[in-house]
C-alpha cells in the first residue's frame, strides 16, 4: 500500500464534504469508492448497526468487501465488530496469522482478504457502525493510515447527519436514531456483564446481541432488563 499523500487526502475530503446528494445511498457509495481509491487498497466497505445491534452491509466497493461485511454480520465477530464495540480503530495485519477471529478467518482468507483496518463510524460521538478497508496481502497498518481512515469516517458522519436532518435516509435514519438513543444503556449493560462475568467488552456485547436475537427483542430492551434484574437468558451455542 502506497503512502497516503496529505494533499490528496485533504482534496478528497473537501470534495466529499461539498458534494450534494438527494439520496444518502449515493453519498455513502461514493464515499466508499473514494476511500478505496485514495488508500490504494483492495476494497472498502461500510456497515451500520440495526436495532438488534447487528452490523449490516450498507456499501462496499467490491464483492470481497461485501463478503467481509456479511461474514462479520452473520457471526458477530471480526475486526469491524471490535471497532464498533470498543469505539476505536482495530487493525489486523495478517488474518492468516491472527488467532482473534477463528470463526471467520478461513472464509476471509479464501476470498483474498488478508489485512483489515476497521474504524468506528460515529454520530455525535456515539458509534453507529464501521468503515473498513482491506488488502489482499499482509500489511502493517501505520498510524497515519489509521488517522486518515478516521478522517474519512468523520466525513461520512457529516453526510449521515445531513441526511437525517433532511429526512433523506428512510429506514437507515431510524436505525441511526435508535443507536443514538440507546447506546448508553447498552454500554452500561456491557459493563455490567464484564464485571459480573469477568469477560471482555466484545464477549459481553455478543451475549447481549445473541439474547436479543434469541428473544426477538431489541437489544436495548434486553440491556435494560439485565440492569433491572441482574439476569439474562441466552441459549448455548
Amino acid at each position: 500500500m502506497a503512502a497516503i499523500d496529505p494533499q490528496s487526502l485533504a482534496s478528497s475530503l473537501r470534495r466529499l464534504q461539498t458534494t450534494q446528494h438527494t439520496d444518502i445511498s449515493t453519498a455513502v457509495e461514493e464515499a466508499v469508492r473514494a476511500c478505496a481509491a485514495l488508500f490504494q487498497v483492495s476494497g472498502a466497505g461500510l456497515m451500520i448497526a440495526d436495532e438488534m445491534s447487528n452490523l449490516h452491509y450498507i456499501a462496499a466497493s467490491d464483492g470481497a468487501g461485501r463478503i467481509l461485511e456479511h461474514v462479520q454480520s452473520e457471526t458477530g465477530t471480526g475486526p469491524c465488530v471490535e471497532a464498533f464495540v470498543r469505539n476505536d480503530v482495530v487493525a489486523a495485519d495478517d488474518l492468516g496469522d491472527d488467532p482473534r477471529w477463528p470463526a471467520i478467518t478461513p472464509t476471509l482468507t479464501r476470498h483474498g482478504i488478508r489485512a483489515v483496518l476497521g474504524c468506528p463510524l460515529r454520530l455525535g460521538g456515539v458509534p453507529v457502525g464501521t468503515l473498513d478497508v482491506y488488502l489482499g496481502e499482509p500489511h502493517r497498518w501505520e498510524e497515519a493510515e489509521r488517522a486518515a481512515l478516521a478522517s474519512y469516517s468523520d466525513v461520512i458522519e457529516s453526510a449521515l447527519s445531513t441526511a437525517m436532518t433532511a429526512h433523506q435516509a428512510g429506514v437507515l435514519a431510524g436505525q441511526l436514531q435508535y443507536a443514538l438513543d440507546y447506546r448508553v444503556v447498552i454500554e452500561r449493560a456491557v459493563g455490567y456483564l464484564m464485571a459480573s462475568h469477568g469477560v471482555d467488552a466484545v464477549t459481553a456485547f455478543d451475549v447481549l446481541r445473541r439474547a436479543s436475537r434469541d428473544q426477538r427483542r431489541k437489544v436495548a430492551e434486553v440491556a435494560r432488563e439485565l440492569l433491572d434484574t441482574g439476569a439474562i437468558e441466552v441459549r448455548r451455542r
